[in-house]
């Protein structure tokens, strides 16, 4: 059973090596964030509204970016 200090955290299926980002919903409905290879830092905290709009923009592809490398003319190859 987990408590205030232990929340349910889940990681994501392409989690490979144990070094990941967790969520978690908390009671009061915000959701905490946690880097699992680190557990010493602080959890970050988002409201419902924070956290629906960063799930938004990530199946919006808002934060895609090219990871093909730039020819010397900046263009990509």
């Amino acid at each position: 059973m987990s408590t205030l200090s232990d929340p349910p955290f889940r990681r994501s299926s392409f989690c490979g090596n144990g070094h990941c980002v967790e969520v978690a919903p908390l009671p009061n409905g915000t959701v905490a964030l946690r880097d699992s290879k680190d557990l010493t830092v602080p959890q970050h905290v988002y409201t419902p509204a924070e956290w629906i709009a960063f799930v938004q923009g990530v199946k919006a592809g808002e934060f895609d970016f090219d990871l093909s490398p730039a020819s010397s003319d900046g263009s990509r190859l």
